[in-house]
């Protein structure tokens, strides 16, 4: 019986042991975003001109979907589309924006654990239906410039929708994976995040176990997702340039390369930033916080202004809406 008595005992110790174990993996309960380093005296500056920012951004995302739902003769594929980059722009803007707002003008930099799983979250859906939409768009075009006799009875609305939606479904089940597959990590201190919003590098930093598979993962299904639609993006707009050379009129051959350029240079200011900071979960330079303002603040802005200043249908379609 004491031999039984004292085998309780050690399993009880154990399993105490392991609970204990388990409370202090799991003791941090918020994190601190150390954001972007300035100097105190430029709080109120940088506070400004992000707000301005973060306004021209939402007005002008906002102001394309009005243009094109308001707009009968720009219900087409191509505007449809726009108008899910838009909205995607938006929230990603408002996902990030406003906690760094509060970050420079109330030196608010604290963040609940729940919140830092949805702001992830919410970043990599947003940003991974963005790049899938992207992709989409390209083949849009493919289909628009080189199948034109075809393109009505491919891309009905009924196709248009369901292949917006699977964007946005690629982007749930993506981002369900990586935000998963970081926060299965134990997080024990310290709970300082070197960054200005919960991303994958800046976290995996601060779990308490080794992150070596989990680096290795996001090397691999981030590069894998983003070679993948840029390869598809190139390859549709070979075969458009090949199909715009063969355009005889000039100002067919002018349309077709603005509506075109506009969306390769969207395209390219998307994709340099993301491959910049994915592609080296190790890295913590001070240029990645820089990098990640560009396509976290900057890109929602740039996007509305290059479709519209680019397009005349867009351009146009404002002016019809403005006050006769």
């Amino acid at each position: 019986r004491d031999i039984d008595h004292f085998h309780l005992l050690l399993l009880l110790a154990d399993v105490n042991s392991k609970e204990m174990q388990s409370e202090n993996q799991t003791s941090v309960s918020h994190f601190i975003l150390v954001g972007l380093h300035h100097p105190p005296q430029l709080g109120m500056p940088l506070f400004l001109a992000f707000l301005v920012v973060y306004l021209l951004t939402v007005s002008g995302n906002g102001l394309v979907i009005l243009t094109v739902l308001v707009d009968i003769r720009l219900h087409r594929p191509m505007y449809w589309f726009l108008c899910h980059l838009s909205f995607l722009d938006m929230t990603i803007s408002c996902a990030i924006v406003p906690k760094m707002l509060a970050g420079f003008l109330l030196d608010s930099r604290s963040i609940s654990f729940g919140g830092c799983v949805i702001q992830l979250f919410s970043f990599h859906f947003l940003g991974c239906t963005e790049c899938f939409l992207y992709t989409l768009m390209a083949y849009d075009r493919f289909l628009a410039i080189c199948k034109p006799l075809h393109y009505a009875t491919i891309m009905t609305r009924r196709v248009c929708n369901s292949l917006a939606l699977g964007t946005w479904l690629g982007g749930t089940i993506h981002s369900l994976f990586q935000t998963s597959f970081v926060f299965r990590l134990p997080f024990c201190g310290p709970n300082q995040v070197n960054y200005f919003f919960c991303d994958i590098p800046a976290m995996l930093h601060l779990a308490c176990t080794d992150t070596t598979i989990n680096k290795l993962i996001t090397f691999v299904d981030i590069g894998f997702l983003a070679l993948t639609c840029f390869v598809l993006i190139l390859t549709s707009y070979g075969y458009i340039v090949a199909a715009i050379l063969r355009i005889r009129s000039a100002d067919g051959r002018r349309n077709a390369f603005s509506t075109c350029a506009a969306h390769l240079t969207v395209v390219i200011v998307y994709y340099v930033p993301c491959t910049f900071i994915y592609l080296r979960p190790d890295s913590q330079e001070p240029l990645d916080g820089v990098v990640a303002v560009f396509y976290t603040v900057i890109t929602p802005l740039l996007n509305p202004i290059i479709y519209t200043l680019r397009n005349k249908e867009m351009k146009a379609a404002l002016q019809r809406l403005g006050p006769h």
